[in-house]
């Protein structure tokens, strides 16, 4: 038995608190590599929320994650926790960063006309 495992050393509310914080840096750094940001600002707040949707979601995705692909059974809670921490923290920024390039995007398109201008009609000279 290895230290790490010892009673009294670290108990499993600290296991799963630190795989569920190892799981969200996880995430966010992929969400940082796989869509590059823009700027320091950027990567901090995209680096932050996904650290924040990993902690706070990380159990619920965790759990869901496990039931959908039936192994639930197979995993700790440990696991189950650096599981769904990971994903939140990706998804959380993949759903923000893609409404952010959208916006972006939509601030440089001209708008269609929502309301059309009435035309003018014309009258035909009968006769």
């Amino acid at each position: 038995m290895s230290a790490i495992h010892e009673p009294g050393l670290m108990g499993d509310t600290a296991w799963v608190l630190l795989a569920k914080a190892a799981g969200a840096v996880a995430g966010s750094a992929v969400s940082l590599a796989y869509m590059l940001p823009k700027g320091k600002q950027e990567a901090a707040i995209r680096f932050a929320v996904g650290i924040i949707c990993g902690l706070v979601f990380g159990g619920a995705a965790g759990v869901k994650i496990a039931e959908e692909l039936a192994i639930d059974g197979n995993l700790g809670r440990a696991e189950l926790m650096l599981m769904g921490s990971a994903a939140a923290s990706v998804a959380a920024w993949s759903a923000l960063g893609i409404f952010n390039r959208f916006t972006e995007r939509m601030k440089t398109m001209p708008l269609p006309e929502l309301i059309p201008e009435p035309q003018e009609r014309k009258i035909r000279d009968e006769g």
